[in-house]
C-alpha cells in the first residue's frame, strides 16, 4: 500500500478510537464517577 493510505487509514482509526472513548467515559459506567461543575458551586 501507498504511505498515504497508511497514513490515512492510522489517522481515522485514532480519531475513531479517541471518539469511542470519550463515549465510553460520558454514558458508559465510568459516568457515575464523574462530577458537575454546575452544581458543586451553586451560588
Amino acid at each position: 500500500m501507498e504511505p498515504a493510505t497508511v497514513l490515512s487509514i492510522s489517522v481515522c482509526a485514532v480519531v475513531i478510537a479517541i471518539t469511542g472513548l470519550a463515549i465510553y467515559t460520558s454514558f458508559g459506567p465510568p459516568s457515575k464517577e464523574l462530577s458537575d461543575p454546575f452544581e458543586d458551586h451553586e451560588d
